[in-house]
């Protein structure tokens, strides 16, 4: 789905206009129809067969794990993606006929089903492996001898994280080497690496050994759960590039065409200039760094927080300093004349160029 996606997306830019908007409606719906019908067949092809005793397998491992909030939340996308697999085997059953009006009208409506899959089915293939028995933990006098020995590791900056999950009991398991005098050990450690209360759970010889003997990652969370599917976006708004508005003001002969750029770039609303998408990027990212619940993640929302609000008083300087250059009434000096660049006139089709003139040899006099 992901290369349909990128492929229908190819198709889709060729009907919009630079700033991203649809202009040629009939390929834009050529495409989308395109995409459709393809996705259809893939899940026919490869997943129609397989999809009950996929959700089958994931609830019974769901089933298996302790109850928790996530383990609530995964029980009813499992049954959202049943229901969405219903209703594509419902429209399979009874298909229109090929290349009709009646066909196409049976894709659309099914593709937000399908792009349910694309999105969320590798959840459910996620949880069905879920069955696994992790190695035996470590005493705790072992633990606790591993734990010390990391604390002191991460003083001395030789505590490098490598990666991080969660396990089915809600714990984060985070992998990191530990270097000793040159020796580098793979280390696992339960809790958050950037707040006390730490501890080694694991100590293994290379990170696949850690993999074999840790307990299963599980799907990490989503920011939003109520977000788009990222194969059913809604049209973005028009947007200009930063490119063309630089170019603006270069061409620019009046100071209220620059005045007109600079308001273009804080404009606020639906189609916000650049300034003001950048400030949504770093509240957005703040949110997610904030939701990433752990201690580096709420100093770095902090900073977050702290440059969106920079760059919000940056805007209104910008807007107001775009409105004093307007209000300048100017234009530039005429002593910055422009400099045509240096073209070379061509002879004319009809003329023959003249014959070259023969090569001069240097010879030396002799003297008698």
């Amino acid at each position: 789905m992901a290369a349909l996606d990128r492929e229908a997306e190819a198709a889709l830019d060729t009907a919009r206009d630079r700033y991203g908007r649809t202009v040629h409606h009939q390929v834009a719906a050529a495409a989308r129809a395109h995409r459709n019908h393809t996705a259809v067949d893939t899940y026919t092809a490869y997943l129609a067969s397989h999809a009950g005793p996929l959700l089958d397998a994931a609830r019974s491992a769901v089933d298996g794990l302790p109850d928790a909030r996530h383990t609530r939340a995964w029980r009813d996308l499992l049954d959202a993606l049943a229901t969405s697999h219903a209703e594509i085997v419902r429209i399979l059953d009874r298909p229109a006929p090929p290349g009709s009006a009646a066909e196409r009208e049976q894709h659309t409506l099914v593709w937000p089903h399908l792009a349910a899959w694309a999105d969320y089915g590798s959840i459910a293939a996620d949880l069905a492996e879920q069955h696994h028995q992790p190695a035996p933990v470590l005493s705790d006098g072992e633990r606790q001898t591993w734990t010390e020995k990391a604390q002191v590791a991460q003083r001395r900056g030789e505590l490098d994280l490598i990666e991080s999950w969660y396990a089915a009991d809600g714990r984060r398991i985070t992998l990191a080497h530990l270097v000793e005098d040159e020796d580098t050990t793979v280390v696992a450690l339960a809790g958050d690496p950037g707040a006390p209360g730490w501890e080694v759970i694991g100590h293994y010889a290379h990170e696949y050994a850690a993999g074999q003997a840790l307990p299963r990652a599980v799907p990490p969370g989503v920011l939003r759960p109520d977000a788009a599917s990222r194969f059913n976006r809604p049209e973005l708004a028009p947007e200009r590039p930063l490119q063309e508005l630089v170019q603006e003001v270069v061409e620019a002969r009046a100071a209220g065409d620059v005045c007109e750029t600079l308001l273009s770039v804080t404009q606020q609303g639906y189609d916000s200039g650049p300034m003001v998408r950048l400030q949504h990027v770093l509240s957005t990212a703040a949110k997610f760094s904030y939701a990433l619940e752990s201690a580096q993640g709420r100093q770095v929302g902090a900073r977050l927080d702290a440059l969106e609000r920079q760059l919000d008083f940056l805007v209104q300087e910008v807007h107001d300093a775009a409105e004093d250059l307007g209000a300048t009434v100017a234009v530039l000096p005429p002593h910055r004349a422009p400099k045509p660049p240096r073209i070379r006139p061509r002879p004319a089709l009809e003329t023959t160029p003249a014959p070259a003139p023969p090569q001069r040899t240097t010879t030396t006099a002799r003297h008698p």
